[in-house]
């Protein structure tokens, strides 16, 4: 419950300054500024169900303070979701609440504290990260209520948390004016450290990319329907609004859209029934690369693959050879039936599971003597991928991911421990003599973790093993 007694007594000034506040929300945002641009209707809120899972992981996320620092209290009990938490649209939806509160959390705090919600309110310290979510959301929508569907079950929780908002709307938004006028800022994102500003008009202009799976359809196959679809061809989507795409230069099976097309592009069959796959760019560049070491009867070795799409298309370029997929690391047998099914609805044959993670994996392990390039997609910082959120869903990663895209960049000690684990893996992988290519791909922009840890794995690998010059094809240029 909360208590209204201190309702603050405001100025005509204020007053004024609060009746403005339709055009102070986040217009400063590069994904804002493009929702507008594409004609995108008002925001209405989300249904309960995304405001407890995003608490949740804001919950499990959130900047921790020092005693002294701390604005507010968080407790540590999660609450309790529903089985729509499982869909991915509304994981999605969940996750991008939970970053946008991430970044957000300082100034969140303090337009609590200003606003004399806290510590006014005697709502349980466990419903403070709702709060935080719901509170981005409420003034995101300029302070407007919430729209409702008419057959979405209510959740107390969120219906409390929501009533407690609206109660304060009048001071909440003074706060969000006077800590705007503080900051001299146009918006509160502009308040936002410059490298998380950074990140975001980076992550804004950045297109989608997709690859064919050439075991279910033909390039031109996808083209076709693709225009069938009122989606035209061209050599570049950088900076078009329309609909279009492009064929990636690099890779010629991937095609690149541009990003507000997402949604569109996830109601046409071609996604659906895994014919395209959105995945990172990165991912296809790293399978390429492999495939280009290849001769046909070669296997491969792959390592921390993070989505099982990499996987796939990693046996969907290698249909045509007798080569094996060897993938460690599937601790859990219970996932092999689901693996199982997804990789046949693929259309993907070639892939064998092991159970053991790499580090365990033996040198002379009968299984691996035809292997030949090995594929290490060691765990990193991650900070080269243009949408966090979409990295984690799709890749498996770490929702710690949220907090250091939030606050610009992973703290030195974790840097420091992904680093020597990517160092700890690749010279293990050298010490498999008998592959004669690795393949190392990150996702990171740091070089502690890219050239940095080849030189080191270079400078200390065992002189002693003779490595035989590799007779395959040679590496295209793929970079």
């Amino acid at each position: 419950m909360f208590n209204s007694a201190n309702e603050l007594e405001f100025s005509e000034e204020t007053t004024a300054e609060i009746s403005q506040l339709s055009s102070l929300a986040l217009s400063g945002d590069p994904a804002c500024s493009e929702n507008s641009s594409a004609g995108s209707p008002e925001k209405t809120g989300y249904p309960d169900s995304v405001y407890i899972l995003a608490a949740n992981i804001f919950q499990g996320t959130r900047l921790e303070k020092s005693p002294e620092k701390a604005l507010i209290k968080y407790g540590n009990e999660p609450l309790p979701s529903s089985t729509e938490s499982e869909d991915e649209s509304f994981q999605r939806l969940s996750y991008e609440l939970a970053f946008s509160a991430l970044k957000y959390q300082d100034i969140l705090e303090t337009i609590l504290i200003d606003s004399y919600i806290f510590p006014s309110t005697t709502i349980p310290d466990h419903l403070n990260s709702l709060i935080i979510v719901m509170l981005y959301d409420f003034q995101d929508r300029k302070f407007q209520a919430r729209l409702l569907s008419g057959n979405e079950e209510s959740i107390a929780e969120v219906l409390e948390v929501e009533n407690l908002l609206n109660s304060f709307k009048t001071k909440l938004a003074a706060a969000l004016a006077r800590c705007r006028i503080k900051h001299d800022a146009l918006s509160i994102y502009h308040i936002l450290p410059e490298t998380v500003r950074n990140q975001e008009l980076r992550a804004s202009t950045l297109p989608l990319y997709a690859w064919i799976n050439t075991c279910k359809i033909s390039p031109e196959e996808v083209y076709y329907t693709l225009k069938k679809n009122g989606y035209n061809k061209v050599k570049s989507v950088l900076h078009i609004d329309n609909k279009v795409f492009a064929v990636d230069q690099h890779c010629y099976d991937v095609l690149i859209f541009p990003s507000h097309l997402k949604s569109d592009l996830l109601n046409i069959d071609l996604f659906k029934d895994y014919k395209l796959i959105f995945q990172d760019k990165s991912r296809s560049l790293a399978v390429h690369s492999v495939k280009a070491l290849l001769n046909m009867d070669d296997d491969i070795l792959m390592v921390n693959t993070g989505s099982w799409y990499t996987v796939a298309h990693m046996s969907v370029l290698t249909n045509n050879n007798t080569s094996k997929i060897f993938v460690c690391g599937v601790q859990s047998q219970a996932k092999d039936p689901d693996l199982k099914n997804l990789f046949t609805k693929m259309g993907c044959k070639n892939i064998e599971i092991l159970h053991e993670t790499f580090m365990k994996l033996e040198l002379k392990d009968h299984r691996l003597q035809k292997v030949k390039v090995i594929l290490l997609l060691p765990r990193c910082s991650g900070l080269g991928v243009s949408n966090p959120v979409e990295f984690i869903l799709n890749e498996h990663e770490d929702t710690d991911l949220l907090k250091d895209f939030s606050q610009g960049g992973p703290s030195e000690d974790k840097l420091h421990v992904l680093a020597q684990q990517q160092y700890e893996q690749l010279a293990h992988a050298m010490k498999f003599t008998r592959a004669q290519a690795i393949v190392y791909c990150t996702c990171s922009v740091y070089p502690e973790e890219n050239e940095a840890i080849v030189k080191k794995a270079l400078e200390f690998q065992d002189h002693e093993i003779k490595v035989q010059p590799y007779s395959g094809t040679h590496l295209r240029q793929c970079l």
